[in-house]
């Protein structure tokens, strides 16, 4: 599987990495935190850390740590504006439930541990 971007989170990762040429890519992770346990964490990636995987779609490098891999594998990220407010979502495959803001999951392996 990989990380994908939907043209919108596309066009604004862009936006974001050309504001900061000394950027390699996006980086994509979790968490623990949030109402249901695991909390998306996206930012610009400075180095390619040791166990990251890359993901690469029209040029933009997506590095994400081991331990995160296993939970987000098969996400695709979005970013929506609705107003006056901006945000990334996250279509997730391994998200059994999510809290009602969007902004933390769980997995069917959190629900048997």
């Amino acid at each position: 599987m990989a990380i994908t971007l939907a043209p919108a989170a596309l066009e604004r990762v862009k936006g974001y990495l050309a504001s900061s040429p000394d950027a390699l890519g996006l980086r994509f992770g979790v968490n623990r935190t949030g109402c249901s346990g695991w909390g998306y964490a996206v930012d610009l990636a400075r180095e390619k850390k040791p166990g990251d995987t890359v993901f690469e779609q029209d040029g933009i490098r997506i590095f994400v740590d081991a331990d995160s891999l296993p939970l987000v594998d098969g996400t695709e990220m979005d970013f929506l504006k609705q107003g006056l407010n901006e945000q990334f979502t996250f279509r997730n495959p391994k998200a059994a439930a999510e809290c009602g803001c969007g902004e933390s999951f769980t997995t069917d392996a959190d629900k048997v541990a």
